[in-house]
């Protein structure tokens, strides 16, 4: 049985094939359009899929989109209505693309499949819908690998949901409590997103690696004004301050004003306001966040957790859940924004509407294949793409290949390392990533400015040995997909002046604060990948052969793109980044192409 999940039209569109309820291929419509956050039909992810499984769209048992477009439209009906006349200009600009396009997507859905598969015809019974939030409690669930757990998801908003409760037990997935819009941990955060100049949906992460540079100053306005917390963690926002429910914008003047200064512009000055009001939002989320995992914990006495919704890529938070709170184990949907909305919906699908038995693993690992579900090319399409591009490139057998690449980012080298299939979700995991050395002061700065072309305050994330892990970071679990931030152990912390210490602000960037400088954020944390040899044991062996090397189990690991573009996905991607940026040596599966030095 094949089941086809697609997840499109708002942010970060992508489609999933499960066969038999083992995921074939998943994979996001923007690494092939390259239109970073693509919210198209994702029509390329499709045809990917089907071609990574050998079928064709009428092989395909049922077809299942993610949310359900009516609901989403009696949601935005009803708000303009309790919000007019304020939601007057927002509601005349919605309806237009809402009547043409969006509440009769069934017709739209139906059209693109006969677009990509003349054949394939609707039966009146193979397109379902599943709702927003079933669609994350699903990809959060069934892929993990336990048998029962209790299952957490946050994000903006759904149709009516912006956050879910619910148990999962075997095949079964029971709701138990919900909060809805317009009240959403999702939105506030994005609100100040937006206030500190970035891009909602897209650059909350940003404001997560800024926070630790200031001071939770404004955290209590936060709480006595903006959002009213209750003992078990539910919460319900003051409007006053919010324009997202009945305007184009995330905050208003009163917000504005309560905190003494208009919006950033982006691209100005990011000064000690900005970074505090980002420490604030990031602390105040982590607060709510503790109480409710906990109450819930209390409440329904699971020792498993399974988390999805955009909020779930809070790395921050989740290791502070992981940390601080009851629940023992802890397991997040690597693609948990909207992209894997696809595979949620098909699981849904499979598991919870056709009653398939559910099969666990019985070694402790999870059906995710390391999340490394995309597309993947062989020696000889890198080979005809290399010489395309007229370069000059050496071919190396394993031993000698791993040897040259761990050697070559000890020397300083900056390393774009293509390697099999292409990862699900927006982190680089080892196959389409950017290697530097952790060890080495310099390598941060650098790799901001002249490789990613980024943001200066930006932290990059450690890729160690799953063996090491404990030995470096304050973690006691494995983090494979890099969801979770740990503090580096105090023996590799380097001891700051006192004079040193009273350095504020991006300031902090100067600093080399442990023997790892590289992946060491200002409050001495870092986003950790841990690598073992059975999820992925190309990129584990070339970090063994680094640590056989230098005695350092670790190597920076960024994803292979520049700022505002897709992680690479093909050799021709690969090879256009590494000639448009600073990146010093191009490794694609054994093949090597080195940067004329002057």
């Amino acid at each position: 049985m094949y089941i086809l999940g697609i997840s499109a039209y708002y942010h970060d569109s992508a489609a999933c094939l499960l066969q038999n309820g083992i995921v074939v291929a998943a994979v996001q419509e923007e690494r092939f359009t390259r239109k970073k956050n693509d919210e198209q039909f994702p029509v390329n992810a499709i045809i990917y899929c089907l071609k990574q499984a050998g079928i064709k769209l009428t092989e395909v048992d049922q077809t299942v989109f993610y949310e359900k477009p009516f609901l989403k439209f009696e949601r935005i009906i009803e708000t303009h209505v309790a919000f007019t006349p304020r939601g007057l200009i927002s509601f005349w600009k919605s309806m237009p693309v809402w009547i043409k396009e969006k509440i009769f997507q069934k017709k739209g859905i139906i059209k693109k499949l006969t677009e990509i598969d003349p054949d394939w015809k609707y039966s009146g019974e193979n397109i379902l819908f599943t709702e927003h939030h079933h669609s994350h409690a699903a990809s959060a669930f069934y892929p993990s690998p336990y048998e029962n757990a209790l299952i957490l998801t946050l994000d903006g908003v759904g149709e009516w949901n912006t956050t879910t409760v619910a148990q999962g037990a075997g095949n079964t997935i029971e709701f138990l409590q919900e909060i809805n819009f317009p009240h959403s941990i999702g939105l506030l955060y994005s609100a100040f997103t937006y206030y500190l100049g970035f891009k909602v949906n897209c650059d909350e992460y940003k404001v997560m690696g800024l926070a630790p540079y200031g001071i939770p100053r404004y955290a209590e306005t936060i709480f006595s004004k903006l959002i009213d917390v209750k003992e078990d963690g539910s919460f319900h926002l003051n409007m006053e301050y919010f324009g997202f429910a009945s305007g184009l914008r995330m905050t208003n003047r009163k917000f504005n004003s309560l905190f003494g200064a208009p919006p950033r512009d982006n691209g100005s000055e990011l000064t000690s306001f900005h970074m505090d009001m980002a420490c604030s939002i990031q602390k105040v989320t982590e607060e709510v966040m503790l109480r409710m995992v906990n109450h819930l914990h209390s409440k329904y006495g699971h020792d498993n957790l399974c988390l999805a919704g955009g909020v779930a890529l809070n790395c921050v938070v989740n290791g502070k859940l992981l940390r601080d709170s009851a629940f023992k184990n802890i397991w997040i949907q690597p693609a948990a924004g909207d992209a894997g909305g696809a595979m949620g919906a098909a699981f849904d699908v499979y598991y919870g509407y056709l009653k398939h038995e559910r099969i666990i693993k019985n070694d402790g690992n999870d059906s995710m294949s390391n999340s490394l579900l995309g597309p993947s090319f062989g020696k000889e399409e890198i080979k005809a793409a290399l010489i395309k591009n007229n370069l000059i490139f050496r071919e190396m057998k394993n031993d000698q290949y791993y040897r040259f690449i761990a050697g070559e980012i000890a020397n300083g080298k900056i390393i774009g390392w293509f390697n099999g299939r292409m990862e699900y979700g927006p982190r680089a995991l080892g196959n389409r990533s950017i290697l530097g050395d952790a060890r080495n002061a310099g390598m941060q700065s650098v790799m901001n400015m002249k490789i990613k072309f980024r943001e200066s305050f930006r932290p990059f994330a450690p890729a160690i040995l799953e063996e090491y892990a404990s030995e470096y970071f304050d973690i006691g679990k494995p983090s494979p997909y890099m969801l979770l931030v740990s503090s580096l152990k105090l023996k590799y912390r380097l001891t700051l002046d006192p004079e040193v210490k009273e350095i504020s602000g991006l300031d902090k960037l100067n600093q080399i604060r442990s023997t790892v400088p590289a992946i060491t954020h200002v409050d001495f944390s870092a986003r950790i990948q841990t690598v073992n040899s059975n999820s992925n044991p190309p990129f584990y062996e070339l970090l063994r052969t680094f640590y056989e090397l230098t005695g350092c189990p670790m190597v920076i690991n960024t994803s292979f793109n520049v700022m505002d573009e897709p992680i690479v996905c093909t050799p021709g991607d690969a090879i256009a980044c590494f000639l448009n940026s600073g990146i010093d040596i191009l490794a694609m599966e054994g093949f090597v192409v080195e940067k004329i030095q002057g």
